[in-house]
């Protein structure tokens, strides 16, 4: 090999060390767990966060060199403050459902090194799509994301929910990924190359209304919005959640979320950029769509991992809207929207997380703990467990003063400021049926007599992942300014801005 290609490999490796950080201490965790006995699987959750705080600490030590907009390995991946800002996010997910892992998993009697160490591979993969500018290197990682959580979804191997929620999440996921792949594959003869850049410049050559064009955002689209469980593609997210080990479905709806939006915003926002008086329309019908049936179902379910499946798909409603309200009238870019997604996928980690985490507290052996009637009377068994699934509802909700408010007032300006009045309207309208189905497991915490009188455990581990939840998503609520300078400084101007 060139010595010169040789070095600049080796200087270019340096910007994966934090993804390299989470492959050694995976592949370590595959490797000890030979030589645990059944009492000490735990300890593989230790190596976990170690991984984890490795690559934070190497992911810290590139937050100079992002400012640059640095890249690597021939313009294929790219080191920017949207990196270094999604990445974090990514870890800090994976951090909170280790803790909440550690105890559940011992009740389910499936404490295995490879649960773990497949977390950290999913993290790989998810970094790779925040930091991808080339259409390979988003499809290998979307694909080890999603191969790693078709396996987690289906880890309880005894359960029939969780191999009949895994079956439906891999047939799903392979039918929206080969949609994906056919849509890059346009993509790459539009313009005889993968990097994104290259291929904007392609696609703003072409005449206005062109069909391959039109065809590429169409199959994109629509192999993205599988990915988020946008309306109409949507179909799979509840029987995963349900079937799924609640840890698990914890970690799919926001890790999984929020690495497929920074896949959607790296896509949209420079390739696609040049054609955004096109995808503005389709984003704001698909949001509505999920908006209006995931209120709506969400109102007669009677598990709350289904409940909060379809609330998860409001959720990602809003999170759309904020991405509609990127575009100003004149086709230039709003700051603000792409500030109210950052804000919002920042936030929704950490309360959305923590009303999984209720959930999970509530399994014991012989009790599941994913029906509503199974909250009944914790303000009794547990005033702390009440008082916090409260906070974490009233976030979802949009209620102040919490996290949740603030993110959605960002996206009603946002769209204030972007003349989508209508959109605005409507945002603020399905907060209405989201405070009802949200307020029922109130109800049932605070005003139901309980029928069990056995009050939850909550080990020291899942005390410090819930005081974390809280605390973001209260302080975040009072005090946003610093989230919000967190979510402005991961924003990246659009290809040709």
């Amino acid at each position: 090999m060139d010595p010169q290609v040789l070095t600049q490999t080796l200087n270019d490796s340096m910007f994966i060390l934090p993804e390299a950080m989470l492959g050694l201490f995976g592949l370590a965790i595959l490797l000890t767990d030979f030589f645990l006995a059944r009492n000490q699987k735990s300890w593989n959750a230790f190596t976990a966060m170690l991984g984890v705080g490795f690559s934070a600490a190497s992911l810290y030590s590139m937050y100079g060199i992002a400012s640059q907009n640095r890249t690597a390995f021939g313009n294929s991946i790219i080191i920017d403050p949207f990196f270094i800002f999604f990445s974090a996010l990514f870890l800090a997910s994976t951090a909170l459902v280790i803790l909440l892992s550690v105890r559940y998993m011992d009740v389910e009697s499936e404490q295995r090194g490879e649960y773990y160490a497949l977390m950290l591979f999913a993290t790989i993969g998810m970094m790779f799509l925040a930091c991808g500018n080339d259409l390979v290197v988003l499809f290998v990682g979307l694909e080890t994301m999603a191969l790693a959580f078709y396996v987690l979804s289906g880890f309880l191997r005894r359960d029939r929910r969780s191999n009949e929620g895994a079956m439906k999440y891999v047939l799903i996921g392979a039918f929206s990924s080969g949609i994906l792949a056919y849509g890059f594959s346009i993509l790459y003869g539009l313009s005889g190359s993968t990097n994104l850049n290259v291929i904007a410049e392609a696609i703003s050559r072409r005449p206005q209304n062109d069909l391959l064009t039109f065809m590429a955002l169409a199959t994109v689209a629509a192999g993205v919005f599988f990915k988020v469980a946008a309306v109409p593609f949507h179909q799979w997210a509840p029987d995963v959640y349900e079937g799924a080990p609640t840890t698990i479905t914890a970690y799919v709806s926001v890790a999984s979320k929020t690495a497929s939006f920074a896949l959607l915003m790296r896509l949209f926002l420079t390739a696609f950029w040049p054609v955004r008086a096109d995808w503005v329309p389709v984003v704001s019908t698909v949001a509505v769509l999920s908006m209006t049936v995931g209120a709506f179902a969400a109102i007669t379910q009677n598990n709350v991992k289904r409940l909060l499946a379809y609330s998860s798909i409001t959720q990602v409603g809003y999170i759309l809207l904020g991405l509609v309200g990127s575009v100003n009238p004149d086709g230039t870019v709003n700051k603000l929207g792409l500030e109210a997604v950052g804000f919002y996928l920042l936030v929704y980690a950490f309360f959305n997380t923590g009303a999984f985490a209720i959930v999970i507290i509530l399994r014991r052996r012989g009790l599941i703990g994913d029906d509503i009637d199974d909250l009944n009377g914790l303000i009794q068994r547990n005033p702390g467990a009440a008082i916090l699934m409260l906070i974490f509802l009233l976030s979802l909700a949009g209620i102040p003063p919490t996290a949740g408010f603030v993110a959605k007032l960002l996206v009603f300006w946002a769209l204030i400021q972007t003349q989508h009045y209508v959109l605005a309207i409507l945002a603020v309208a399905y907060i209405l049926p989201a405070v009802y189905y949200y307020f029922r497991l109130v109800a049932a915490m605070w005003v139901r007599d309980s029928v069990d009188p056995v009050p939850p455990v909550i080990t020291w581990a899942q005390k410090v992942a819930l005081a974390a939840m809280a605390l973001v998503t209260v302080v975040a609520g009072i005090f946003p300014e610093k989230f919000v300078a967190l979510a402005q400084h991961s924003v990246f101007i659009p290809y040709g801005r």
